[in-house]
């Protein structure tokens, strides 16, 4: 059955009833409800805003706090009564005001607001608070990489490009690297902080506010930094969204890459690491099987938070100045991405902390011919062009391979002699993988020296 319009923030102009399909098509009560709080803190100070230049007495201010806090307690004990008409969490708990204060008082709360600011302010307001918890927990997760590589920071593996093996590293140099990608999103995240907490309060439905209302009071009450100067740009303003959107597709696409080398790390083929039983599963046919679903998940919804910047993105890219209805399509893509983000944190934070390490496994896969640049730097020292030292460091390899052996540390010292004049006997000091680390100290490399700075650096900027 369709619903009466007299209930409704916008139904004066309108005497009949509406298609049923419109009012469900219509309505977002069913998940913008979650921003009940920033709705009924937005109205509070908003109404001490009408109270400061008169429009509300002080007995009708205290009526109406006192309303609030009854809908804010219905809200967190789940006992709040949603009824037809409720079209969006605003229209829901100004009817309940109604009920609990008489209309007469309930309806001076909306005097020079429209739901085109009410809305733009419970977004920033839930948004702010939600990626303020988001940026807690990344600290905590950049924390636990941090922990683990200064605690492994003797353990030694082959790093990659090209998914082939490549030079050695330190394991803490891996995680390093990672820490170093979510701690970049952790700055990024403080800089769109910032720009989400602009109040766009008071500025109306997009002409400004017809009673002089203190914006910058009204600001200051809800923790906002400053006001957005322009009426119109405050009530169609969703950069904020697009912006928390981007930022959610840049973290999950880290996310991914930390999950894929994690998976690829724990397959029998390289057994690197063993993630623990809280965070894989089993197979229903092959009992010997433990899947890390865990880093798969988080590897698969990277695409769902993906999708919902590219399709809020269009939604967005032709709407005309000011507001109109299909922002509100901001929300479900906004709060799935944040509640996506929220939990993989908590997941990958769980899956880093827990897993095991197996440090035979990981030194036991470094081999020889990744010295190849070492061998070619040996030279470099002794004055010979890189250029030339790269050319016979690869000779030293085809000649170890046509002869069959197991590395380029087993030619002797005759056969590399023949190669190059310029080899001594002190050659034999190149094939030492703790050597080839250390040498590596400038800032960024791979010596234990360097990565504890990178450490400690990174440590500082989340702890800021």
């Amino acid at each position: 059955m369709s619903q009466p319009t007299e209930n409704r923030l916008w139904g004066g102009r309108f005497t009949g009833a509406s298609d049923p399909l419109m009012d469900l098509y219509n309505a977002s009560l069913p998940y913008d409800k979650r921003m009940y709080e920033a709705d009924l803190t937005g109205t509070k100070v908003y109404t001490q805003g009408l109270q400061k230049i008169g429009l509300l007495t002080t007995e009708e201010l205290s009526a109406i706090h006192t309303g609030l806090e009854q809908i804010k307690k219905e809200w967190e004990s789940d006992t709040f009564v949603e009824k037809p008409g409720d079209e969006d969490i605003h229209t829901a708990n100004e009817r309940r005001l109604g009920e609990i204060i008489g209309k007469h008082i309930a309806g001076k709360v909306h005097t020079g607001r429209s739901r085109n600011d009410q809305v733009a302010t419970d977004m920033r307001i839930y948004v702010r608070e939600n990626l303020t918890k988001v940026l807690e927990i990344l600290s905590q997760f950049i924390n636990t990489i941090l922990k683990r590589a200064t605690q492994e920071i003797d353990v030694l593996m082959p790093g990659y490009t090209h998914l082939q093996r490549a030079q050695p590293i330190r394991w803490s140099h891996w995680l390093s690297s990672y820490a170093t990608y979510f701690t970049e999103d952790y700055k990024r995240l403080k800089q769109i902080l910032e720009r989400v907490n602009q109040s766009p309060l008071g500025a109306g439905a997009l002409a400004g506010h017809p009673y002089g209302i203190d914006r910058d009071f009204l600001a200051s009450g809800l923790g906002f930094d400053s006001v957005i100067g322009n009426s119109l740009t405050a009530v169609s303003d969703r950069d904020f969204v697009v912006e928390t959107l981007f930022w959610s597709t840049l973290f999950m696409n880290h996310i991914s890459r930390f999950s894929e080398d994690l998976i690829i790390y724990s397959t029998a083929e390289f057994g690197f690491v063993k993630l623990a039983d809280a965070y894989s599963t089993g197979s229903s046919l092959m009992p010997q099987k433990k899947n890390p679903d865990s880093l798969e998940l988080l590897r698969g919804k990277s695409g769902r938070v993906f999708g919902a910047l590219s399709g809020f993105l269009m939604s967005l890219k032709s709407i005309p100045s000011t507001y109109n209805k299909d922002m509100q399509e901001d929300k479900e893509p906004l709060f799935d991405a944040l509640t996506t983000i929220e939990h993989s944190i908590l997941i990958a934070t769980g899956v880093i902390s827990t897993l095991s390490i197996n440090k035979e496994k990981m030194e036991g896969a470094l081999t020889m011919d990744m010295l190849a640049t070492d061998l070619a730097d040996y030279l470099v020292r002794k004055g010979v062009p890189f250029r030339e030292t790269h050319h016979i460091s690869g000779e030293c390899v085809r000649v170890a391979e046509d002869l069959k052996l197991e590395g380029i540390d087993k030619l002797s010292y005759e056969q590399l002699k023949k190669i190059d004049e310029r080899f001594n006997e002190d050659v034999k000091d190149v094939f030492n993988f703790e050597v080839s680390v250390e040498r590596r100290t400038a800032l960024g490399g791979t010596a234990k020296s360097a990565v504890l700075k990178q450490l400690s650096e990174l440590e500082k900027t989340v702890s800021q």
